[in-house]
């Protein structure tokens, strides 16, 4: 047996509470599957038309000898290239070409170099009437163009197929730092003035306190005549501290959004990677573009990803690679000045373990502690996620956020999603107060456990336990109300 009694703390966890705003980087349309089947199509069939076909080239003599001895069916002449080809006749097969008729097929063809077309034509003429024979003349006056083009086309094929494997190792295929050769390019998102979703201060739900903490940056960026007439300077960077889930990401996306600016955002992992030089590289073109974006603000989250202490890992030389990162993140921090308009936020969890130098005055010069919320911002934040759930009269804002002391916003997101899930499992048409204790049992204790077997004795020691948390929470004036006794 269990009571709820809201007393229990929450252990962390993970999820975080990060609107989804899509990506500009359009996915390829065109598939490459496309081009290797033209590419084998024309091989098979360069190969398929050759097997079976027989050409020979011969002099123009030995030419003369079969058209005398009636061994051509008919003969076309090339006027332009003074080239003659001529079919042999079925029976006439195995002794021009030496092979069998059925392996050449109908297509067994000579060539010869002519003196001339009209020297071939008269030639040929000359012959059907002195001995009668049936040889069928033709005459092609084309252009070369169109078999130089034919003849050429597999060529082609593999040159336009290795220019696109070039654009889409250079990312041209595929947009952002995707391709080889931009491994060096920073991955950072970019939301503009004309994102179609933008975050204000009214999609977040309390952080009063670190609200008023950011509301002078975005006074800055929107008026910064204010305070660069009385010599002050704003602070180049500030970091949000706080535990998993409490909104420290959605909270920067709205200092962008209420500041009207451009926002990068990133992950501190997106920096390093397994090439040596490659973060290094990421950290200087991050400010190169926010500087050609100035005024923004750019947003590192995770920075203890690639913000950790130096020297206090074995593992990590003088020339580790995250070193090598950090180094000249502090540099990037130090190159621009105060009025810039190049505003850097970041979000940790573990800001015990970031470098010093990372936190010195001039770097981050403020640490925005963004705590888990306490019983009106839980409120607050309930009746943010609880709107688009179909929810009946007895559900009260008040008591749910009572019962979820300890609870990130991440948390009270959990506990409404579980709670329609619930409800629509047993086919109800609304979300009643019990499905939202079942979901917060659920988050705190886990699925319950039917099959577990417990003897007599321990449901008695159980049983007058919480029967005693039970009898007390019931008289002591102060305690949290009893809500149910499992």
């Amino acid at each position: 047996m269990s009571s709820s009694n809201n007393n229990k703390n929450k252990k962390d966890k993970q999820p975080t509470m990060r609107p989804h705003l899509g990506g500009n980087n359009p996915k390829q349309s065109f598939s490459p599957y496309w081009i290797y089947a033209i590419v084998l199509a024309v091989l098979a069939g360069m190969w398929f038309f050759g097997q079976d076909s027989g050409v020979k080239e011969v002099k123009w003599s030995d030419f003369q000898q079969y058209v005398s001895d009636n061994r051509i069916k008919s003969v076309l002449i090339y006027k332009n290239k003074e080239v003659a080809e001529a079919v042999v006749r079925e029976e006439s097969v195995n002794y021009v070409f030496g092979e069998d008729a059925r392996k050449l097929g109908n297509n067994a063809v000579i060539v010869t170099q002519i003196p001339s077309s009209d020297a071939a034509s008269a030639f040929i003429t000359q012959v059907k009437d002195e001995k009668g024979y049936d040889i069928g003349i033709d005459f092609n006056n084309s252009s070369e163009i169109w078999g130089i083009l034919l003849s050429s086309l597999p060529f082609l094929l593999l040159i336009v197929f290795w220019i696109w494997m070039m654009r889409r190792m250079q990312g041209g295929g595929s947009g952002g730092a995707g391709g080889v050769f931009n491994v060096g390019k920073s991955k950072a998102q970019l939301f503009d003035k004309d994102s179609s979703k933008k975050v204000t201060f009214r999609d977040v739900a309390g952080l009063s306190e670190a609200k008023e903490e950011v509301q002078e940056i975005v006074e800055f960026l929107k008026n910064p005549n204010n305070y660069t007439n009385l010599g002050g300077k704003i602070p180049k960077g500030a970091l949000l501290v706080g535990p998993p889930g409490t909104g420290k990401t959605l909270l920067a996306k709205a200092v962008a959004g209420e500041a009207n600016v451009p926002f990068f955002s990133i992950s501190g992992s997106d920096f390093v990677e397994m090439f040596v030089g490659v973060g290094a590289s990421r950290v200087r073109d991050l400010f190169r573009q926010a500087k050609e974006k100035a005024p923004c603000i750019v947003f590192i989250d995770e920075i203890d990803a690639v913000g950790r202490a130096r020297g206090k890992n074995a593992n990590f030389g003088s020339n580790d690679e995250r070193e090598n990162t950090l180094n000249q993140l502090l540099t990037e921090m130090d190159g621009f000045g105060s009025n810039s308009g190049v505003i850097i936020l970041a979000a940790t969890n573990r800001a015990d373990i970031l470098d010093k130098a990372l936190l010195r005055a001039g770097r981050f010069d403020r640490q925005i502690y963004v705590e888990l919320p306490d019983l009106n911002d839980r409120r607050e934040i309930f009746k943010v996620h609880l709107r688009p759930i179909k929810i009946d009269e007895s559900v009260d804002v008040d008591f749910l956020a009572r019962q979820t002391p300890g609870f990130s916003g991440a948390d009270i997101a959990n506990v409404c999603n579980e709670a329609a899930l619930i409800a629509a499992r047993k086919k109800k048409k609304f979300v009643q107060r019990d499905d939202f204790i079942n979901a917060v049992d659920r988050i705190i204790g886990g699925l319950e456990k039917k099959n577990k077997i417990i003897t007599q004795d321990e449901k008695r020691s159980i049983a007058v336990h919480e029967a005693g948390h039970a009898t007390l929470s019931w008289f002591l004036e102060h305690a949290n109300p009893l809500v149910k006794v499992t």
